[in-house]
């Protein structure tokens, strides 16, 4: 192993011992998009925080954490560009009907945009020190942070890198791959 290679191995264990590191696994080499016409959610939690892929390369994120949320005709796409074939769309939509469960909610997103309302918000809040998201919902001492007792977004569209749930119910699911650029916004 290299200098520089030990450097970054032992730099990220010391950002996941600290809690800087958000996902729980190495990260693709793609955003994916997200939207939902809304999500409400009790037990919420923001906070910066990194994510790192297979190269090792250290993304900065703003994690957004919720105990319990559910989310209104949510649609999920990715793009990929292969060479010969071009762009392939992966779609996948669910809660149409019903509208899809989450516990443990964890988003880390580069973008969100819609029309939030929160109770008994908290901001400006030391990342270390967050009690309101789950449990694992908490960043490095001194860094901004803020939480809130429940959250709903409306019109919710957000881009990120990775997605973890305790569980996570997807009623009324569907998923297609089809060619061009077909994305949720």
């Amino acid at each position: 192993m290299t200098v520089p290679a030990i450097a970054v191995t032992a730099g990220l264990g010391i950002a996941l011992a600290q809690g800087a590191l958000a996902a729980s696994f190495a990260v693709s080499g793609q955003q994916f998009k997200v939207s939902a016409t809304s999500l409400e959610g009790e037990g919420f939690a923001q906070y910066g925080s990194i994510d790192v892929n297979a190269r090792e390369e250290l993304i900065p994120v703003a994690v957004t954490a919720i105990k319990e949320a559910k989310l209104h005709s949510l649609c999920q796409s990715v793009v990929t560009t292969l060479p010969v074939v071009g762009d392939i769309s992966l779609n996948l939509t669910a809660g149409k009907k019903t509208p899809v469960e989450a516990s443990n909610l964890f988003v880390d997103a580069t973008q969100l945009s819609g029309n939030a309302v929160f109770t008994n918000i908290e901001i400006g809040r030391d990342a270390s020190t967050l009690d309101k998201g789950p449990t694992e919902a908490v960043g490095m001492q001194d860094l901004f942070a803020q939480q809130a007792d429940t959250v709903t977004i409306t019109d919710l569209q957000q881009t990120a890198w990775a997605t973890n749930a305790g569980t996570f119910k997807l009623s009324g699911l569907s998923m297609n791959i089809s060619k061009g650029k077909k994305e949720c916004f």
